[in-house]
């Protein structure tokens, strides 16, 4: 059970970040509970749907924003975003991040890359020195180059497990039917960039869940409330 310390700070953040939020603009949607809080944020914020335009990353965050009010449309070619708000699963000290806890890191890669800015919500609890510090990488395969894709990330040292449905032997599946597989390095990665290059150029692999340089600000909440902000500068 999440302690009452984490999500005060989990909703701080999400606060914080949907209060930046203005009438009229394009915003994708991250997925995560985080993500979710910031949602719900954002619908308290305009209880009329404040005139956003919205794109979520994942079937969960779009039926959620739907129930609260928001205009939640498909992804069309001449998208580009304000803003995208997110969780993520670590923040480096660089402020590059791992994300696919949630199993949406393809679609959250995509919408991150077209948003002007990455805002990432995160309670302090992911905050790491290096990525690969408390949180395997997730990595979204197509389920036919699994044996494959495993063999070649143990080939470098890479632990790599499948993912599968809570309880069972299932694989987890993500909203693009493909498969998860959670990598971990055997010690935390000093160079984001260089490993997700090498891993997305093993076939059968999609995407990874490193995202490096990509987020603009992170807002990081702590137990009592209070807000930090970090940026790249």
């Amino acid at each position: 059970m999440v302690s009452t310390g984490i999500e005060r700070a989990k909703e701080a953040a999400a606060e914080r970040a949907a209060a930046e939020v203005v009438r009229g603009e394009r915003v994708a949607l991250g997925t995560g509970s985080t993500a979710g809080l910031a949602v719900e944020a954002i619908a308290r914020r305009f209880p009329d749907g404040g005139e956003l335009v919205c794109v979520a990353s994942s079937l969960a965050t779009e039926t959620l924003a739907r129930k609260r009010g928001l205009v939640v449309r498909p992804l069309e070619a001449g998208d580009r975003f304000d803003r995208m708000i997110d969780g993520a699963d670590e923040v480096s000290d660089r402020l590059d991040l791992t994300k696919g806890r949630g199993g949406a890191l393809f679609r959250e890669k995509v919408l991150a890359r077209l948003a002007t800015r990455l805002v990432i919500v995160v309670d302090e609890s992911k905050l790491v020195p290096r990525l690969g510090t408390r949180s395997s990488i997730p990595v979204e395969i197509v389920p036919f180059a699994r044996p494959v894709v495993i063999r070649e990330l143990e080939r470098r040292g890479l632990k790599a497990v499948l993912r599968t449905v809570a309880g069972g032997d299932e694989p987890f599946h993500t909203d693009n039917r493909l498969e998860l597989v959670d990598v971990r390095p055997p010690e935390p990665v000093e160079t984001p960039g260089t490993l997700d290059a090498e891993i997305r150029g093993i076939p059968g692999v999609v995407e990874t869940g490193l995202f490096v340089g990509l987020a603009s600000r992170v807002y990081v909440g702590h137990a009592d409330g209070s807000i930090e902000l970090r940026d790249p500068n």
